[in-house]
């Protein structure tokens, strides 16, 4: 299995790759005279600082730590040549620059970039100079810091974070790196399991010119088990095709992915275009998702989803994770909490967290940042960022519900806007398109024009509220059909249920001891860790007795910024034991019975071995 704390795109490995992360030069360029002044070419005295990339520099980490409003912001890197073949490319990678990237080497403009949450890609073969001693990399960076009309999702576009609003996170806040391939490459490569079918649909796209036929050679393993090897001809840039699994034809559990069990097979492809051969490793896992009947369905059968909202956001770093190792952290103490699932909230998440829940096992509702005012310019810009992040990550097992917009942000007379209702729906047909594989909730929280589940939010501050609404079919019809919890329709128009599930995607909030005087956001205050622990069973336990219910998601993972309503604090120090909010989180759910006598039938046999029931 791939090892990927360290590498930035754990979906499609090659073995040779050159880091850019670290010390690069950095200058702000608040009257944006850089381009009439061409920056580009590096004039003395311009370049007058350092940053830590992929910090952003409003953080800690960065080195310059200057929080004040900078729109335009430029970096300098210079880097040896790597050794290249005489037949290879060189292609430049940018995990995310937040919000407009234009990018030159040695003095030659490569490319422009929109979009602060997406990956972008460049081969920069011809421009470089082998004469110069070294390469010369030059970004411009632009974040206008209080456009709400470009997807920001929780940064703040005032002076100063306040109530859910958080730093903002500028420039390059992800992985920078070099990677040489052969002139014809892989350049996509989707992953896609049809459980129905029993195989592995295998969509890419190759870089480069195919003028001859190639031959495509696939391999999927399980551990030292072969599973299956396919070889086929390959014409043209682009191509489709499946591989049979014998192990999915005799339904062979061992081979599904789920949070209980993720299996994943590595998967390896070598594609040879005349004297060229390009090799790289992925790897896949085996599930399917839906709903049916109220439930959220995993592998064909009714799955509780235990959830956390998590904002993927770090005191010292912001948007930017500390470390690849951090990111592995984060999955391991959800999972240590009890929880199967994340709702990364507002935030397009670095590929390395999404590895890490593939291999760990944990569930993820995958989320876009939003803007925060409607227009045709920012309708755009959504569907537009949102399709790459879509088709970025739809071979990812361990996402399995798409979330394009959260509590009306960005369409904000979506109940009665008809043209905002348009935007909704088709993101949500836009994304059922991009991949028919997954659920798509269009509009999180309320005002629904349509979705494949019916989320709610709901921060009532009493389990005995939760129980009212929601603890019987009568009741929670009736709060489909009226007003919500928020003050606003839940579903818009006058839709069927259907079988939709109903999932509380947000409550909670508990903030636990704030100090005196700090600034600080929650929903219930609890001044002890014994009423923190009372208030938090309560409101979990009302909703996991709900048969009505097909899940829930917390607010929320950390403390993060003012926001003090976290089960762990910034530093992913736990509030209460572990232990005690597993027990808590694990309980079995009314909603699906099977729960149950999976439990009772695993304290049977704990019983029966002489071994305490622990979690």
């Amino acid at each position: 299995m791939i090892d990927s704390s360290s590498y930035p795109r754990p979906r499609l490995v090659r073995d040779r790759w050159y880091d850019l992360c670290g010390t690069w030069r950095f200058a702000y360029d608040d009257r944006d005279h850089g381009i009439g002044q061409q920056w580009f070419t590096v004039p003395p005295g311009v370049f007058d600082r350092t940053i830590e990339v992929p910090y952003p520099p409003e953080s800690k980490l960065s080195g310059v730590n200057d929080r004040s409003f900078h729109p335009v912001i430029w970096y300098h890197r210079a880097f040896d040549l790597p050794e290249l073949g005489d037949d290879e490319r060189l292609l430049l990678h940018f995990g995310a620059v937040d919000h407009r990237a234009t990018v030159w080497l040695n003095e030659h403009h490569l490319t422009d970039h929109e979009g602060g949450h997406t990956p972008f890609t460049v081969d920069i073969s011809d421009a470089l100079d082998p004469r110069r001693d070294q390469q010369s990399l030059v970004v411009r960076a632009e974040d206008q810091p209080d456009d709400a009309g470009i997807p920001r999702g929780k940064q703040t576009w005032d002076p100063e974070p306040s109530g859910i609003f958080y730093e903002r996170t500028s420039g390059i806040w992800q992985p920078v790196w070099l990677e040489p391939v052969p002139r014809v490459s892989i350049d996509k490569l989707d992953l896609i399991p049809d459980m129905t079918a029993r195989v592995l649909r295998v969509e890419l796209s190759v870089r480069g010119t195919v003028d001859t036929t190639g031959t495509l050679d696939v391999t999927l393993e399980l551990g030292d088990r072969l599973l299956a090897a396919q070889s086929m001809r390959l014409v043209g840039s682009r191509a489709q095709f499946s591989v049979s699994i014998p192990g999915l034809e005799d339904n062979d559990k061992a081979l599904h992915w789920s949070p209980e069990s993720p299996t994943l097979m590595t998967a390896d492809l070598s594609l040879r275009v005349a004297d060229t051969v390009d090799r790289v490793r992925s790897y896949v896992g085996f599930r399917e998702v839906g709903v049916r009947d109220g439930a959220f369905l995993l592998n064909g059968r009714p799955y509780y989803l235990r959830m956390v909202l998590a904002q993927g956001y770090w005191p010292e770093s912001h948007l930017a994770a500390p470390s690849g190792d951090a990111l592995r952290r984060e999955v391991e103490l959800i999972k240590e909490l009890g929880f199967n699932g994340v709702r990364v909230h507002q935030k397009v998440e670095d590929p390395r967290f999404l590895y890490w829940c593939d291999r760990f096992g944990l569930l993820v509702w995958g989320e876009m940042a939003n803007a925060h005012e409607f227009s045709a310019r920012s309708a755009d810009q959504v569907i537009t960022e949102w399709a790459d992040v879509v088709r970025r990550d739809r071979s990812h097992p361990c996402i399995v519900t798409w979330v394009p917009i959260n509590e009306s942000w960005g369409v904000p007379s979506i109940a009665s806007s008809a043209r905002q209702q348009h935007h909704a729906r088709a993101l949500y047909h836009l994304t059922k398109t991009l991949d028919p594989t997954r659920p798509v909730i269009s509009n999180d929280g309320w005002e629904h024009p349509v979705s494949d589940i019916w989320s709610i939010h709901d921060y009532a501050t009493a389990g005995a509220d939760l129980r009212r609404r929601y603890g019987d079919p009568e009741a929670l019809a009736g709060v489909l059909a009226g007003t919500g919890p928020a003050g606003r329709k839940v579903v818009l128009g006058d839709q069927e249920r259907a079988g939709h599930p109903v999932v509380i995607s947000e409550f909670g909030g508990l903030a636990y001891l704030p100090a005196i005087g700090e600034k600080w956001f929650g929903y219930r205050v609890v001044g002890s860790e014994d009423e923190f622990r009372a208030a938090f069973e309560e409101l979990v336990a009302a909703l996991i007795g709900s048969p009505e219910i097909a899940g829930f998601c917390y607010t929320q993972l950390t403390d993060t910024a003012q926001e003090r309503n976290g089960l762990l604090t910034e530093d992913r120090t736990p509030k209460l034991p572990l232990p005690v909010l597993h027990e808590i989180i694990t309980r079995p759910s009314s909603a699906v019975p099977s729960e149950s006598i999976d439990h009772q039938r695993r304290r049977a046999l704990l019983a029966a071995l002489g071994t305490p029931d622990a979690p």
